[in-house]
């Protein structure tokens, strides 16, 4: 009787992730496997019949510069990533004492996160507007003579679109830091109290290492979501000027959908996955000696 119950429970829970199952397949794992074969070909869409090309799309690949440049895009985007965490970790700790309004002060951390990437294009493109925003006007009236141009220029468009994914970062980490901040241990927060540590000494010695699994995690999927990211910054650059601000996760669209090569592109996405997959190796072996469990 047991037995048959056990049974019966096994399938009840194969059926109740059999829709994410389901999903996985047929939109992650069907569509990479036709992207390891077409990454062998020059097929273009609506183009002539694709060709075995070997590993011509790799030769051709390690010879363009504008993957090179997407590519250096795509590291000093990732830079932000570690900026926002310690940010992050510095709010969620004034919001985890008792302040005025924290509930509040928290929802508006939070709420870039969960707000529409068009509408967050659109509100920083008027604000590092370089002549008409509210950011270089300000910096005029305190007597900063030149102001960057921002979006309009390739030295600082790329700096631009970091302090945009900082800004939306923050609050999403922020949520998770507080998380994890309210399941501290307090009788290890009271001895170092009652053994006079000062604040920044317990934060240092105390708080961050019992939080340091909650920041690997963080890094972990922040680097992921960065690589990968697509929306905002199409929208406020669709990659320019000049490929100053096209990522390798862009790269691999335009080529793909604008300039239907879809062997190329292929071959793209998967030097992408290399990197995706190698920064999380290296993650996961680095944090044997600063993560604490």
């Amino acid at each position: 009787m047991a037995r048959n119950w056990r049974k019966r429970e096994r399938w009840i829970g194969v059926l109740f992730i059999a829709p994410n199952l389901l999903g996985v397949l047929l939109f992650f794992i069907v569509p990479a496997i036709i992207s390891f074969g077409l990454m062998f070909t020059d097929y273009r869409f609506a183009g002539p019949p694709a060709r075995f090309v070997g590993a011509d799309n790799f030769a051709r690949l390690f010879r363009d510069e504008v993957f090179y440049q997407s590519l250096t895009n795509t590291l000093l985007f990732l830079a932000s990533i570690p900026v926002s965490i310690a940010l992050a970790f510095f709010v969620a700790l004034i919001l985890n004492r008792s302040v005025y309004f924290k509930s509040l002060l928290r929802a508006m951390f939070f709420m870039p996160y969960i707000t529409s990437g068009i509408a967050i294009a659109f509100v920083w493109m008027l604000l590092f507007h370089p002549s008409e925003g509210p950011i270089n006007n300000f910096l005029l009236a305190v007597g900063v003579g030149n102001p960057p141009g921002w979006f309009s220029t390739t030295e600082t468009s790329m700096y631009a679109i970091d302090l945009i994914w900082i800004w939306y970062m923050l609050g999403y980490f922020m949520i998770i830091y507080l998380a994890s901040l309210q399941e501290l241990p307090n009788d290890l927060l009271e001895a170092a109290t009652i053994d006079g540590a000062r604040r920044w000494t317990t934060i240092r010695y105390i708080v961050w290492p019992l939080v340091s699994p909650t920041t690997f995690l963080l890094l972990v999927t922040g680097l992921i979501m960065s690589i990968k990211t697509f929306g905002i910054i199409q929208a406020i650059t669709q990659g320019g000027p000049s490929n100053s601000t096209t990522t390798v996760a862009m790269y691999v669209y335009r080529t793909a959908f604008s300039y239907y090569e879809m062997g190329y592109a292929s071959a793209i996405s998967w030097v992408l996955f290399a990197i995706i997959f190698a920064i999380t190796l290296i993650q996961w072996y680095g944090q044997k000696k600063w993560v604490h469990y």
